[in-house]
């Protein structure tokens, strides 16, 4: 047989094909080898990723859940199952809470407060009955007097110094008590503010017996008395910071009306100096600031003007007229007939321990100068100071 005839090896026996690979020639193998490296580093990554391949199948699973099964899941936790897709789109009324109220039908805070009242207070009241409780009151305080002296007599042995004195000074009032020396000035004023027992007759100062019940009547009571004996070894500011304390008030207010004495006073300067190293016009200040500390209701000075200088002179008297245009009653004893004159609108006049005349400065003075009626009234004897001859002879 000639050679053409004769089957190639290499032809006849083909490679088996059966899982679809080349031939394994030396020119493949390599190519082979780098494909499986190829396929089989590949699945390492797809374990090493396996939230990639579960993403598509954890996002479905959530938003399936119905509305139904998410109620459920919130009354049996009380949580509503969270979720990053569908929280948008979850209604808020799907849940347990009560729906709140549509806005059409809520009242306004001031109407629900209303009837919030009402219901507790009833139905609201007639305001007619308003006036009558303002109203009543303040007649009944007007009209009753702050001082009264009812037939009031005082007796030194044989000696008659008060007879028989009735007087009544209504608020706001600023009455001059004036009399010649001995007259019983003095006395009828120790007898008002309790330092001196009348011997008959009684005291009522806003209506209370200034004998019977001396604590409640003394608390109206501002006193300014003639033999002024106080506290000296204290400073000005230490005298009415306990002047104070001791009608009653706390130390803040005993405090501030301290300070606002002192300054209207002007002795703001001496509020650290002892009262022993004071002038007679400074005592007389800073006692009359002592009165008024506790904002009596009556004041009862005796000789406030005293070696008082002018410029103090006009101060205390602007203060004293403030304190009765504000309705309290001041009652004062001077012997300068000018001054009572000037700054008081009612007067009473003492001689020999008798009230001879009293009113109003315009009725008592008449068409005369206040000090000419005194003098009249007064009864003075001009012939005696004529009899006086020898003064013109000078001794040496």
């Amino acid at each position: 047989m000639s050679d053409e005839s004769a089957p190639d090896p290499s032809a006849q026996e083909p490679a088996p094909r059966t899982s679809g690979a080349r031939p394994r020639t030396a020119s493949t193998r390599s190519t082979a080898s780098r494909a499986t490296g190829s396929r089989t580093a590949k699945p390492a990554p797809k374990t090493a990723k396996p939230a990639d391949e579960e993403r598509p199948t954890k996002k479905p699973a959530r938003p399936a859940a119905s509305g139904a099964a998410k109620a459920a899941a919130k009354s049996t936790t009380g949580r509503t199952p969270r979720t990053t897709t569908t929280r948008t789109s979850t209604p808020r009324a799907a849940s347990s809470k009560t729906p709140a109220k549509p806005a059409a039908t809520r009242k306004p805070a001031a109407e629900a407060k209303a009837l919030v009242t009402k219901a507790l207070t009833g139905p609201t009241p007639v305001a007619a009955p308003t006036p009558v409780v303002q109203e009543t009151p303040a007649p009944a305080i007007s009209l009753e007097p702050v001082l009264t002296l009812e037939s009031l007599s005082k007796r030194f042995g044989d000696h008659l110094a008060v007879d028989d004195v009735t007087l009544s000074l209504d608020p706001g009032t600023f009455t001059g008590i004036v009399g010649p020396n001995g007259a019983g000035k003095t006395t009828t004023l120790s007898m008002i503010t309790g330092l001196l027992r009348p011997t008959s007759g009684r005291v009522l100062v806003a209506g209370v017996d200034v004998w019977r019940h001396p604590q409640r009547a003394k608390k109206q009571l501002g006193v300014l008395p003639d033999r002024l004996h106080t506290f000296d070894r204290l400073t000005g500011g230490q005298l009415l910071y306990y002047t104070a304390i001791l009608h009653g008030l706390d130390r803040r207010t005993a405090r501030r009306r301290t300070e606002e004495l002192a300054e209207a006073f002007k002795v703001e300067h001496a509020m650290g100096r002892l009262v022993t190293d004071y002038s007679s016009g400074m005592l007389k200040k800073i006692a009359l600031a002592a009165a008024l500390i506790h904002a009596p209701r009556l004041l009862v000075l005796d000789e406030p003007f005293e070696s008082v200088d002018p410029v103090s002179a006009m101060t205390v008297a602007q203060i004293l007229r403030d304190f009765a245009a504000g309705g309290g009653t001041v009652l004062m004893s001077s012997h300068s007939m000018e001054l009572v004159q000037r700054i008081c609108d009612h007067v009473a006049v003492i001689v020999d321990g008798r009230l001879i005349a009293g009113g109003t400065v315009d009725e008592v003075r008449g068409d005369r100068s206040l000090q000419e009626r005194f003098v009249d009234l007064a009864g003075a004897d001009s012939e005696s100071i004529a009899d006086l001859t020898w003064l013109h002879r000078f001794s040496g």
